[in-house]
């Protein structure tokens, strides 16, 4: 190889060496000045957001919402701002449509009592609201508020041949008071007595409820938080919902759809001879209910005889004469 050819590929190795250098600076400086030029986005007022995902027809309390800066840019008319918006007053609303964690509250997603259809919007899909009188006792003295879970006792008597048949009945578990009174939120530091209590219920136990209100009275039994696991697997248990064991996220979400589900099946009674030894535990025999199972004394007795009587047998059959009267 010659000096002129060896000089010139030195040469183009200098050129592209330096031309490489000076690409790499370039980038990489334009790169930091990029970065340090771009401006954070400003910080506008606070918004009212949700602290957890809020479906459809959920009462509003004092945790499901909290503040949060959002940019000054995304600020919208309608968003509740800190310093205009007070939550509190937003306890018991009833969500109108389905809000996802750490949206805005926006006005008109929630409605208030008092509102065109605020009942409507606080039901799940598919329910009814039924409303059934208390009274002192009825009504657990008061310490029944609203987002409580309640079984509905029908408490009767039954009359017929012989001593009054006093009984009461669990006819529906695990229904969610919307109301007592008028009032829908769970805000009251004292227990007050409601004279009305409206009720989360399916149509078929809608026209239960209003059935056992003609039969006899009604009283609530307030449910323990605790008996959700407990219906859980008493569902699994009879084969009502299927449960993977293996995915957690559905197993919660079986949980909750039973916590959520109103039952009137297997249905308990107490009659007053289990209290008292002067009460019958049995059905009268005057009654003639086809669609009742049989009760060991409700076969017709017949009358007995009066005056002096004669027994005759003949083989396994004994037949009661009276003698001496007419």
């Amino acid at each position: 190889m010659d000096v002129r050819k060896l000089m010139l590929l030195v040469g183009a190795l200098l050129v592209a060496g330096i031309t490489a250098f000076m690409a790499r600076s370039m980038f990489s400086g334009g790169g930091v000045a990029t970065a340090a030029a771009a401006p954070a986005a400003p910080i506008g007022n606070q918004v009212l957001v949700a602290a957890k995902p809020l479906p459809l027809g959920t009462i509003i309390t004092a945790d499901m919402l909290v503040f949060q800066p959002w940019p000054k840019d995304m600020v919208e008319k309608a968003y509740l701002l800190k310093g205009q918006a007070d939550p509190a007053k937003l306890v018991g609303k009833v969500v109108r449509h389905t809000i996802m964690a750490g949206q805005p509250i926006a006005q008109g997603v929630l409605i208030g009592p008092g509102e065109n259809g605020f009942l409507a919007a606080a039901l799940g899909p598919g329910m009814r609201a039924t409303t059934v009188s208390l009274s002192d006792t009825s009504g657990v003295a008061g310490f029944i508020f609203p987002g409580d879970r309640v079984d509905v006792i029908l408490t009767q008597e039954v009359t017929g041949d012989g001593p009054t048949l006093r009984t009461s009945e669990t006819i529906v578990r695990n229904l969610r008071v919307l109301a007592v009174d008028q009032r829908v939120d769970d805000t009251a530091t004292e227990a007050k007595i409601g004279r009305t209590a409206t009720l989360e219920v399916t149509p078929k136990l809608a026209e239960k409820i209003a059935v056992a209100e003609t039969i006899g009275s009604l009283s609530l039994s307030l449910r323990s938080i605790a008996d959700n696991a407990a219906e859980l697997e008493r569902a699994i248990a009879a084969g009502e919902v299927e449960v993977d064991g293996n995915d957690a996220a559905a197993d919660r979400a079986v949980e909750l759809a039973i916590a959520r589900m109103p039952s009137d099946a297997n249905p308990t009674y107490t009659t007053g001879g289990e209290v008292s030894r002067f009460q019958r535990s049995t059905m009268p025999s005057g009654r003639n209910d086809s669609d009742s199972e049989p009760k060991p004394d409700s076969a017709p007795v017949a009358a007995r005889p009066s005056g002096p009587v004669v027994r005759i047998a003949r083989g396994n059959e004994v037949t009661t004469v009276s003698v001496g009267t007419r």
